[in-house]
């Protein structure tokens, strides 16, 4: 069986990472032959260092990667795969569709949106939408209970989260024993997280904190912070704060950096449902939108994961920008806040993954019921 999966990088490597992911897993665990179109191909190869930006074609992984460099071009049935995803409500190419409406049978078509955890999602989930030459594209929609997609989960990643070690992993990113020792942290983020305050409020505390920041974020907090250039391998120590700049990694070293650490800064969508893969307790830095509709979503969110966890969910709203007034740009405060919750995080991080585990994983989902449609 052939799927094809149309992406759009929007959010730099958040939207090609969970594509790129899915693609893989396709593959590896279902067999089946996946093409995946992508805009941005500086970015794929952030995540990938094996794409070759230059090509139109090209096969990585197993997977079929072709450039999608416009709407145009010229498309007949057989280009068009067995099921069909766009995702986040891409246009497919208009000679694509044309080409689908003539296959027989007609392939299934999949908006695979974005996730949230509003309650809407559960309604929408499956519902059909009818297009132009009686084609039917059905809404998929990733999610947080039983009534959605789940989450985006390869079946080797738990068994490979319970075998890794992380002392040597960290070594070999250049961590010292005294490194080692401390709290870590890893701080993946937008440009405008309030990063020199925190840094601030770390720099001031009463215990060794190492945070492991990839090369490019939060850039320039972290220059400031080591009074150079960023670039990886540079590090400083400033009272109890140690940053260290880390090589953009490929995804599965990421994973084992979530792992490694003891709190995890995520944000967009793919790092965010990695680090509650990871088990380990983590703040979103959630991607903004016009009329900060991203805090809505947010909130729903919160409800549901930290319903138990006041000081995570007040760090995170204000992490966000999300709360402001007197005191809420104690970064101090906070953080002694979400210190004082740690026990409970841990345990809480440790529940939701397993309640996760139980809805069964995305690429599962989708193609069971792909079957059903077809």
């Amino acid at each position: 069986m052939k799927l094809d999966l149309f992406c759009r990088v929007v959010d730099n490597y958040g939207d090609i990472g969970i594509c790129w992911r899915l693609a893989r897993q396709l593959v590896r665990e279902h067999g089946l032959t996946v093409t995946l179109y992508v805009d941005d191909l500086a970015s794929f190869r952030r995540l990938c260092p094996e794409v070759d930006v230059a090509a139109d074609r090209q096969q990585v992984q197993q997977v079929a990667v072709r450039h999608w460099r416009d709407q145009d071009g010229v498309y007949t049935p057989a280009d068009v795969a067995d099921i069909v995803v766009e995702f986040f409500a891409v246009d497919l190419p208009p000679g694509y569709i044309d080409a689908m409406a003539q296959c027989q049978p007609r392939p299934v078509w999949f908006n695979l949106e974005g996730l949230t955890a509003e309650a809407w999602v559960e309604g929408c989930h499956r519902l059909p939408s009818p297009q132009r030459q009686g084609l039917m594209k059905h809404f998929f929609f990733p999610g947080f209970t039983g009534n959605t997609g789940g989450l985006l989960r390869e079946a080797a990643l738990e068994q490979q989260r319970l075998q890794f070690a992380p002392a040597p992993f960290l070594r070999q990113l250049g961590l010292t024993p005294a490194e080692l020792a401390s709290r870590k942290v890893s701080l993946f983020c937008y440009p405008h997280a309030p990063v020199s305050a925190l840094f601030e409020a770390w720099r001031l505390g009463d215990k060794p904190l190492t945070c492991l920041v990839p090369e490019g974020v939060a850039a320039d907090a972290v220059r400031a912070f080591t009074g150079g250039d960023g670039a990886a391998g540079a590090v400083a120590t400033h009272g109890a704060l140690t940053v260290r700049v880390l090589p953009f990694v490929p995804q599965p070293d990421y994973d084992k950096l979530l792992w490694a650490c003891d709190l995890n800064f995520v944000r967009g969508e793919d790092s965010f449902v990695r680090a509650q893969w990871a088990g380990k307790p983590f703040i979103w830095h959630i991607y903004p939108q016009d009329d900060n509709l991203h805090h809505k979503k947010l909130r729903a969110f919160l409800q549901r994961y930290a319903e138990n966890l006041p000081e995570l969910a007040s760090f995170s709203l204000r992490w966000n920008g999300a709360t402001a007034g007197v005191g809420a740009d104690d970064w101090t405060t906070l953080w002694r806040g979400l210190e004082g919750e740690g026990d409970a995080a841990t345990a809480c991080a440790e529940a939701w993954r397993q309640q996760m585990l139980a809805h069964g994983d995305l690429a599962g989902n989708m193609l069971a019921f792909a079957a059903t449609l077809r």
